[in-house]
């Protein structure tokens, strides 16, 4: 997950510890015609959302991204990968949500047949005050959001798991840059991805 340091102003003038603010980078992948965030409802349901509760949904890399569209598209041939037209942004997203749901792994990483359950703890969620939550991504593998490194070419980085994050409600003050205009992702991620057959049967 890529973040964003500065020291605070005066710190080192004043000769205190130099104070490092964070805000998390997260990624999403959007339709090129339109905005990178929804603002209007009905929204179609998801993992953390009904079609009346406005939920906006990140993932810590930009495979994370990817594979979830390649997820919720069934696409599974490195020859479809070509047509695919998406931008991917990069968005500043302040703090990563504390709040994780309390709910057994297979659900959190299950097929569709598990999202009433999730949605469920959303709501939950949402009625105690909370603005979002990070849960295990279900697009990726364990440990498949490695990334990449270079040392005798390209090789997998050491293993990590995936993280989605869902912000809820209208998010104006999210920042957001294009970090791939009507892109696609690379056939290398198509192996990485948990498609909705080989999910969790709960």
């Amino acid at each position: 997950m890529a973040r964003r340091g500065w020291a605070e102003a005066g710190a080192r003038a004043c000769g205190q510890s130099c104070i490092l603010a964070r805000d998390v980078i997260a990624y999403r992948h959007a339709d090129p015609r339109f905005a990178f965030l929804r603002e209007q409802l009905p929204q179609s349901a998801g993992r953390w959302n009904t079609e009346d509760e406005l939920t906006h949904y990140f993932c810590d890399t930009p495979d994370g991204a990817w594979a979830e569209f390649l997820r919720h598209e069934e696409i599974v041939d490195a020859e479809d990968l070509l047509g695919i037209r998406r931008d991917l942004w990069a968005v500043e997203i302040g703090d990563e949500p504390d709040t994780r749901p309390e709910l057994p792994h297979q659900t959190l990483v299950g097929g569709a047949a598990t999202w009433s359950e999730c949605q469920r703890e959303a709501s939950r969620c949402r009625s105690r005050g909370e603005t979002g939550i990070t849960a295990p991504s279900a697009a990726l593998h364990l440990g498949a959001a490695s990334g990449w490194q270079t040392e005798g070419g390209l090789r997998p980085g050491p293993a990590r798991d995936g993280k989605v994050f869902a912000l809820f409600g209208p998010r104006p003050d999210l920042i957001g840059w294009t970090a791939a205009a009507a892109g696609h992702p690379s056939g290398r991620l198509l192996n990485r991805v948990r498609h909705y057959w080989r999910a969790p049967i709960v």
